[in-house]
């Protein structure tokens, strides 16, 4: 809207002076909600079950036995040339 119409809504004074007598009015907006949080201690009892679980596993353990047998044998003092002859081919061999 312009200026004018306002002037001529008023007559010929001045629109500076020009103040009229408007009734004050009242709205009311919607309510503005503003929380305010306060935390207080409760106590809540957790029950927690533990189960314990008892494995048994076999593991092989080794317990070494010894047997022991004796035999008598008899050994002659005189060699054999066969045995002789056999131990001198290895020796010429290296």
């Amino acid at each position: 809207m312009n200026r004018n119409y306002y002037m001529g809504n008023v007559g010929s004074m001045n629109e500076a002076n020009f103040c009229p007598d408007c009734p004050t009015q009242t709205i009311y907006d919607p309510p503005i909600i503003q929380y305010e949080n306060y935390y207080h201690p409760q106590l809540v009892k957790v029950i927690q079950n533990i189960e314990t679980v008892k494995q048994h596993h076999c593991c092989p353990v080794y317990q070494h036995y010894y047997t022991h047998t004796e035999k008598n044998v008899m050994v002659s003092s005189v060699k054999s040339g066969k045995q002789v002859k056999a131990s001198s081919k290895k020796r010429s061999k290296k």
